[in-house]
């Protein structure tokens, strides 16, 4: 198992990936800049953290509501309607909702005042930073019972989940 960004000591802040899973959002983050990619992670939760089974790209559907407003560079939203059809797939499938991923173009992988404030507690937010067109970075948030983030470990798992419980 190789981790990515942080050493954290408690089991219960740990996402685990798989290599494929990274590579669909590097890529897709690659593919949308310069503009936030996003995305949601369907999986399952035990005591040993969550762990992914698959990764849903979305379309960034942010528009500005005023001229002074950030674009797409700075900002992401997914759709009501995908979010509301990808819970319906994760229940037909007895799956959750893990979390969501965005990309950070040319900007480091830590989140933003709007990150935190659009954030809900019990989801996973993978940031992958890009700069000039090419992936530098990537970590884990979750918000605490204080609503602010809180690194989260990145676990990448090389044997299709056969450690986990």
């Amino acid at each position: 198992m190789i981790y990515v960004g942080f050493e954290i000591d408690r089991l219960d802040v740990v996402i685990y990936l798989l290599p494929e899973h990274l590579q669909v959002i590097y890529t897709h983050a690659v593919s949308i800049y310069p503009e936030e990619c996003c995305g949601i992670l369907l999986g399952e939760i035990s005591s040993s953290g969550k762990k992914t089974l698959q990764v849903i790209t979305t379309e960034n559907v942010w528009i500005p509501e005023n001229t002074g407003d950030f674009g797409k560079e700075r900002r992401y939203a997914i759709a009501p309607q995908a979010m509301l059809q990808i819970q319906k797939q994760a229940r037909d499938e007895s799956l959750n909702i893990i979390g969501i991923f965005h990309s950070h173009p040319d900007y480091p992988a830590i989140p933003s005042e709007c990150d935190r404030a659009q954030a809900w507690q019990e989801y996973s937010y993978i940031i992958v930073s890009v700069n000039k067109g090419k992936v530098i970075d990537v970590k884990s948030w979750c918000l605490d019972e204080n609503y602010q983030f809180q690194a989260e470990e990145i676990a990448i798992v090389e044997d299709e989940y056969s450690t986990f419980r």
